[in-house]
């Protein structure tokens, strides 16, 4: 599923709720990478007064927008062409210490962003950019497991810092490398952290791997929300 453009993240998150309403799920674990996990952040405050996320999973995410100093600029993005739009992600993943899986990875974003619409590439990084956070308190009773990489990516130590001090309750899952998607190059790491966060669902309505023919239960889904990675941090003159 493509989520359609999108210039708010609060129309965002309320189309996000029509299509789980349309395929009635009342709560889902959502696995979010980059921009994906700050929107999946999102919808869990959104949703908090009726509780639609059962857990998160962030992967190389944020909390808050306004570290990337793209305040300004996010207001002609819908303006520019896509090659500038696209130098802005793909400049920011090129690294000259990388191994195969990685520099795959790469090349597989590179042709997915290919295929995107200027309209589609211009609201993502709207997205990103303009100036928003998560209020985290709203999240207090969700159960959340943070992946993250110790080698180089596109997310700063700032980012990543804000997002461990803003969920201390929050599990860590750190991989010694990966890039910028190892949901990609690592998958199979990726893959058994994920196991290990949805193994503390059995045996309840959301388990994501139990189901029982006598009993009608309300089973969670489980949806990726994969997004492009953040644009290089501007300097602030």
């Amino acid at each position: 599923v493509e989520a359609p453009v999108y210039w708010c993240v609060n129309d965002w998150c309320e189309g996000f709720k029509k299509l789980l309403d349309h395929l009635d799920i009342t709560r889902v674990h959502l696995f979010g990478a980059s921009l994906g996990g700050f929107l999946a952040q999102k919808f869990a405050e959104y949703t908090y007064q009726y509780s639609r996320v059962a857990s998160l999973i962030l992967c190389n995410s944020f909390r808050d927008t306004s570290i990337f100093n793209y305040n300004q600029s996010a207001a002609v993005f819908w303006m520019m062409p896509s090659l500038v739009l696209k130098k802005f992600i793909i400049g920011n993943l090129e690294s000259n210490r990388m191994d195969l899986p990685i520099a795959r990875s790469i090349d597989f974003m590179s042709e997915r962003l290919d295929s995107l619409e200027q309209s589609e590439l211009a609201s993502r990084l709207t997205l990103t950019c303009v100036n928003n956070y998560v209020d985290t308190f709203k999240l207090r009773n969700v159960k959340i497991t943070m992946v993250d990489v110790f080698d180089e990516s596109a997310l700063t130590n700032q980012a990543r810092d804000d997002l461990y001090k803003s969920y201390p309750h929050a599990k860590l899952a750190h991989l010694k490398s990966g890039g910028n998607f190892p949901y990609l190059s690592r998958s199979d790491e990726v893959n058994m952290h994920l196991m290990i966060h949805l193994r503390q669902f059995n045996g309840t309505k959301y388990s994501a791997s139990e189901h029982k023919a006598d009993e009608i239960i309300d089973v969670a889904a489980g949806i990726i929300i994969q997004a492009i990675p953040p644009p290089a941090p501007a300097r602030v003159v």
